[in-house]
């Protein structure tokens, strides 16, 4: 009798990804020498080379192949754009949908990113388009609980839980949809690779066939992507540079304000933002941002000045809040909420050194009402004299409002488009604003056509001098 002889018992292989760059590794490494991140590799296991590789046709993300053509030969395209329903979000997208586009959409959990979703999908299938919704993390009577809250019913609005790309494939073909949403896209997975779901190479395989999708039949596609622990989107980088669009969902989960903030946008401009409050029905837009931002503001208190900042093309009148105190410390702390933190030290060192006060010996704390991230330079005058005022607990006059860039001589550089900032604060009651001198005069802003009073400042000691006067 002949025994069988027993094959030896191999040890499935295993290779290490980085989640950020996809770069593969035999070892596990702390920083990855394609990216140069730090503790990115995650264990996976090796596909089996015996497996048939995935269609290479899977792989071109950028619509059907074609041979070289001249550039002049080449006929330009007519983009057609289906409005969401929602004005803040076709201002953040350059005007609406596009059809044929793929957007991503990233925020911390518990955000809202589901519902406003729920929400768009709900006014698209009002509006005639045929919209597939396919959700790997909820089940279909979660769906149909959040649907009801938030008021989302009839019309071609269709829901499928599934997490395999195939299925999903097969749904799409079926129905032949106007937009696929996918929440999310992390959760999706490709039987052709042997990883897990989640992982570099499931995130970028469904991706790509979602990519192709959307190119190859006009499709719009809304892909909803997690955030790591860094608020960065996971999984691998080169999935911002696939998809047309990237939306990020910003705001804090104890506020009720929501900002929506493109960060790559191809049909559109990246600097535009959308404003909405959380409510118990759901997401609802604020048109006008700035009487928002200010309610509430208290009065007669030191360390407060309101600033005007563009947003795109949107100027929003938003409150810096300063608190210096003396430090127990044996260095002084340092915390900012809205504003950046490092050109808060610089500001702090231009203080210190150009006007004499000793922040060194004092902590020293900003935040922006709101949820607010400032990252116009004009918010360095407003911030500067929120922390003189609270330093010196002088109260800045409740019809007053700052605006201009600090260099590090101390001197107010010009800002752009001042005559928007000085036309905003005007209509929201503002009696005078505190202006860079440069902004003002032959060439620039008459100060005789507006109902505001237009104050210029040089420098530091300008305004310092104007604070002591009041």
């Amino acid at each position: 009798m002949i025994k069988a002889r027993k094959e030896p018992f191999m040890k499935p292989k295993s290779i290490f990804v980085c989640n950020e760059c996809g770069y593969h590794s035999a070892k596990w490494l702390g920083r990855c020498p394609s990216c140069n991140s730090w503790n990115t590799f995650e264990e996976q296991m090796a596909a089996d080379e015996k497996k048939p590789a995935a269609k290479q046709a899977q792989t071109a993300y950028c619509g059907t192949t074609s041979p070289a053509v001249l550039l002049d030969k080449l006929e330009m395209p007519v983009y057609m754009r289906d409005k969401t329903g929602y004005g803040e979000v076709d201002r953040v997208l350059g005007g609406g949908l596009v059809n044929g586009s793929v957007v991503l959409i990233s925020g911390e959990p518990g955000i809202g990113k589901s519902t406003l979703l729920m929400q768009i999908c709900g006014k698209l299938a009002s509006e005639g388009h045929k919209v597939l919704y396919v959700s790997g993390e909820e089940s279909p009577g979660q769906l149909k609980m959040r649907a009801n809250r938030l008021g989302v019913s009839g019309g071609e609005l269709y829901i499928q839980t599934e997490t395999n790309i195939d299925r999903i494939m097969e749904q799409i073909d079926t129905l032949s949809p106007d937009v696929v949403v996918a929440d999310s896209v992390q959760t999706i997975y490709s039987d052709t690779s042997a990883s897990s779901p989640g992982s570099v190479t499931q995130v970028k395989e469904a991706s790509m066939r979602f990519i192709a999708l959307a190119k190859n039949q006009g499709i719009s596609v809304i892909l909803v992507g997690h955030v790591n622990k860094e608020g960065a989107i996971a999984g691998p980088k080169v999935l911002e540079h696939m998809v047309d669009a990237v939306l990020h969902f910003e705001g804090e989960r104890e506020d009720s304000y929501r900002i929506v903030r493109a960060v790559k946008n191809r049909f559109g401009s990246t600097n535009e933002i959308g404003v909405f409050e959380m409510t118990s029905s759901g997401l609802a837009e604020v048109t006008n941002p700035s009487e928002s931002l200010l309610a509430g503001r208290p009065k007669n208190v030191s360390g407060n000045c309101p600033v005007c900042v563009m947003e795109g093309t949107r100027p929003i009148i938003a409150e810096i809040q300063a608190l210096v105190t003396t430090t127990v410390f044996p260095s002084p702390k340092r915390t900012s909420n809205g504003y950046d933190y490092n050109r808060l030290y610089l500001l702090l060192a231009v203080l210190e050194k150009r006007i004499g006060l000793r922040f060194s010996a004092c902590d020293a704390y900003l935040n922006v009402i709101g949820g607010l991230r400032l990252d116009d330079p004009g918010a360095d005058l407003p911030a500067a004299l929120a922390l003189i005022s609270c330093m010196k607990d002088i109260p800045l006059p409740d019809d007053l409002i700052a605006v201009g860039e600090i260099g590090l001589s101390g001197e107010c550089r010009a800002i752009s488009n001042a005559e928007q900032r000085v036309k905003e604060a005007e209509r929201l009651g503002f009696s005078r604003i505190l202006l860079p001198a440069k902004n003002i005069g032959k060439g620039k802003i008459d100060p005789d056509s507006f109902g505001i009073r237009l104050i210029p400042v040089k420098g530091l000691f300008d305004a310092l001098s104007y604070m002591k006067k009041q």
